[in-house]
């Protein structure tokens, strides 16, 4: 049929990590006080980049 669910999801996680990412990077760094320091948007962006770019090379690989 040629319908490969790892494209859309994969370009789903790369454009919503890079938002995540971005956000983490330009926000102010008083607002992750609460969680004792740590920038989890950062995190979690670079973990949904990961995720993201995994699946699209996991459905390119599987094109060929």
């Amino acid at each position: 049929m040629g319908l490969d669910i790892r494209w859309p999801m994969g370009l789903l996680f790369l454009l919503l990590g890079a938002i995540l990412a971005g956000y983490g990077v330009l926000s102010d760094p008083a607002i992750y006080a609460r969680s004792l320091g740590l920038n989890v948007n950062l995190w979690w962006g670079a973990v949904l980049l990961v995720s993201g770019l995994l699946m699209v090379a996991l459905a390119r690989r599987a094109r060929r």
